[in-house]
């Protein structure tokens, strides 16, 4: 599938504390020095479970960890859950509806010149179905429960992204008091599309 957004995907956009846009850098030069840049964190979850991704062994930064089912940076062009949807879809082969629960800032260094520094929007999603990872960006994926990722995290914590590790257990809870009310959607009188 072609990438509308291959070309800004080169770039990100920079933004200040309350996510306003203030310019756009190329994505390594964002990371090279810890700019402030919009990203989303897409999570998929199945009753208990969630689905992981191990990141692509070549990958720029945290190459073979294990994160959430999608990460990335929107473009311009699109909108925020629209442009959420096409990369989970470029990267795991999945289509599915996207909510936002929260956002969040955080930053990281992973060595002396790369550092991420993000104004992360966070995303969940119901899926119970097959995928078909990019191996360019995916190295594997696998179903895991609540209370194995919890336990894989205290125990493990090297082997998984940082900023998962963050915000884990909020994502976890949010997911919670959404089967508490049935329906993703349920609110919104149905599905998004």
């Amino acid at each position: 599938m072609e990438n509308k957004n291959a070309v800004e995907r080169n770039e990100v956009i920079l933004v200040d504390s309350q996510d306003r846009p203030i310019g756009k850098a190329d994505k390594m030069e964002a990371h090279r020095s810890p700019i402030r840049h919009r990203a989303f964190s897409i999570f998929l979850y199945h009753e208990a479970k969630l689905l992981l991704q191990q990141r692509a062994f070549h990958k720029y930064h945290a190459g073979g960890l294990w994160a959430n089912t999608c990460c990335s940076h929107p473009g311009e062009e699109m909108d925020l859950l629209e442009d959420a949807k096409e990369r989970l879809f470029e990267e795991t082969g999945i289509r599915c509806d996207l909510k936002e629960v929260f956002s969040f800032e955080y930053e990281h260094q992973f060595e002396e010149n790369l550092y991420e520094h993000e104004y992360d929007h966070v995303l969940i999603g119901e899926y119970n179905g097959t995928w078909n990872h990019n191996p360019e960006e995916v190295a594997a994926m696998r179903w895991i429960s609540f209370e194995e990722v919890e336990k894989e995290v205290a125990e493990a914590p090297e082997k998984f992204v940082p900023w998962f590790k963050i915000i884990l257990h909020r994502v976890l809870n949010e997911i919670k008091e959404v089967q508490k009310g049935g329906s993703l959607f349920a609110e919104q009188g149905g599905l998004s599309e």
